[in-house]
């Protein structure tokens, strides 16, 4: 087995994620505002799916990949660990930054 190709594309695979959880809390931000009754936790799962999905499906346009049925579930288990990264990350990404201003005092 040809472990390089797996540390290749895991790295791109994690890249990708970091950039869409990213891109998913800026927009969940922007969108639960003119949303304010739709729960931020539906709206985060929603936005995450959909964005992580046209992202996989603008990445095989552009690199020509035949899609098959297990692309685009893995795109959509993605979508889910983008969702909770997206949650549930950036609150204890607060939280720690939280206690490190406290502890400098």
């Amino acid at each position: 087995m040809d472990y390089s190709l797996i540390v290749k594309y895991g790295s791109w695979v994690l890249f990708a994620m970091a950039c869409l959880v990213f891109g998913v809390n800026i927009i969940v931000e922007v969108v639960k505002k003119l949303f304010p009754k739709v729960p931020t936790t539906l709206l985060a799962t929603g936005l995450s799916v959909v964005i992580t999905m046209a992202a996989f499906f603008a990445w095989a346009a552009i690199i020509d990949l035949t899609i098959v049925w297990y692309y685009v579930a893995a795109a959509f288990v993605l979508g889910l660990f983008v969702a909770y990264a997206a949650m549930f990350g950036f609150d204890k990404f607060k939280q720690a930054l939280t206690r490190l201003k406290e502890y400098k005092k």
